[in-house]
């Protein structure tokens, strides 16, 4: 057990790696386990992509650490114009930072700068970080929030259509969600006091449920007539995730604020703020900055990263992933009650697991788990408010074999566990 390292962090697993290519990590004994987290969605390139690490190594033979208030290197613009090209329509300009966590808080203050209004609306289930106001902004579970009261004010919650749980059809889920937003608006927040509306795509901790197109739809157009910022948070969903560059390109929606993260840099620290130059141009020049923001080696992460990413058949190939893994994953719910459901967007995949009444079973989907670690050497976590969804964030570049392989590993779980 460590000694010197606070033990505040969960821990997946005991595991003790010693490194990592592709979709396998390897141990310290030399056991080798198929990773199907990707690090929490981050590396969709696969562990240490030999592009990756091959620019990260020249710059840090070039430059490590220049602070963008200081002087400037000749990565940020590069970077800068690679990410516009690849953007929705609209966003132009970025600002860099660390983290998920970090880059909302920024989006959430440039919303207030821009428009000049106090408030903003998450949705339920969503998770947007664990600093204090994006905890306040999370609500997919309450241990990300539990003990840290009281959270910064100005955070309104509205529902989101998750027809799993609500056994609705989607439309009606839809319908409801869109009229309790327009209550939201006339009874809590008024429009004229809401900045930005921000919504993840697919909801992550929430239980990696797709939003449906309408409600996004709905949504943006509500925030056009308001003059409201649509706030994309594609810090788990960009990058090929869902098969497409961004979730929001499945959708034909064109953000006015987009937060990005994760995938970003194939496990650098690197996140991202997107937008138009008229809306970053209403940012006052010194409100908001950090020390490492456009680290030129995350920097030179990213490049390579999007280098990969655009250059090969790599956005097809995440789309082909998905669509096996899900088409495996359905072919054992016919077989297996204890999947309640699958659901998927692209390569993030999710199973719900359910007991014989078709409620969360957040003790099977733990035992699951166990199974697939120890006796398959398949890495797998979960999500969702109960803790009863397995979700599947494979790297993009897993193999078909290793595919096959989980899902056989899943089976064998579920008769193990039965």
């Amino acid at each position: 057990m460590d000694t010197h390292l606070s033990q505040v962090w969960f821990e997946l697993t005991d595991l003790q790696v010693a490194h990592g290519a592709g979709a396998v990590i390897t141990t310290v004994d030399g056991t080798d386990y198929l990773d199907l987290t990707s690090g929490i969605g981050v590396v969709n390139t696969g562990h240490c992509h030999p592009r990756v690490v091959e620019a990260i190594r020249e710059q840090a033979g070039r430059f490590i650490h220049a602070q963008v208030n200081c002087y400037r290197h000749d990565l940020l613009e590069p970077l800068a114009q690679r990410l516009a090209e690849i953007s929705p329509p609209g966003i132009e300009q970025f600002f860099f930072a660390n983290s998920g966590a970090e880059a909302t808080e920024a989006a959430v203050k440039l919303a207030k700068q821009a428009t000049g209004r106090p408030n903003v609306v998450v949705f339920q289930g969503s998770f947007h970080g664990r600093t204090h106001l994006t905890m306040a902004m999370t609500t997919s579970k309450t241990v990300f929030r539990a003990g840290h009261a009281p959270l910064p004010s100005g955070v309104f919650v509205a529902p989101f259509p998750v027809t799993f749980l609500t056994a609705e059809d989607e439309d009606v889920a839809i319908d409801r969600c869109l009229r309790e937003f327009d209550l939201l608006l006339a009874t809590q927040t008024a429009p004229s006091e809401t900045a930005a509306v921000m919504i993840e795509p697919v909801l992550g901790e929430g239980g990696y449920v797709p939003a449906p197109r309408r409600f996004l739809h709905g949504l943006a157009e509500r925030c056009a007539q308001h003059g409201i910022l649509f706030v994309a948070d594609e810090v788990q969903t960009g990058f090929g995730r869902t098969g497409r560059m961004f979730a929001t390109d499945h959708h034909d929606l064109t953000p006015d604020v987009v937060v990005l993260a994760k995938g970003i840099a194939s496990g650098f620290p690197m996140s991202a703020v997107g937008a138009s130059a008229d809306l970053m141009n209403r940012w006052p020049v010194g409100s908001h900055g950090g020390t490492y923001g456009g680290n030129p080696m995350a920097c030179a992460a990213a490049l390579a990263t999007l280098d990969i990413m655009t250059e090969t058949e790599f956005l097809p190939r995440a789309a082909e992933v998905g669509a096996r893994f899900r088409t495996g994953l359905d072919e054992i719910a016919t077989r297996f009650r204890a999947i309640g459901e699958n659901r998927n967007l692209g390569a993030m995949l999710a199973s719900e697991i359910v007991d014989d009444e078709g409620c969360p079973d957040p003790a099977r989907t733990a035992a699951i788990m166990r199974h697939l670690l120890v006796e398959e050497h398949v890495v797998v976590m979960s999500c969702g408010p109960y803790g009863s969804t397995l979700r599947w964030i494979p790297p993009l570049v897993i193999s078909d074999e290793q595919i096959d392989h989980a899902l056989a590993s899943l089976d064998r779980a579920l008769i193990a566990t039965a």
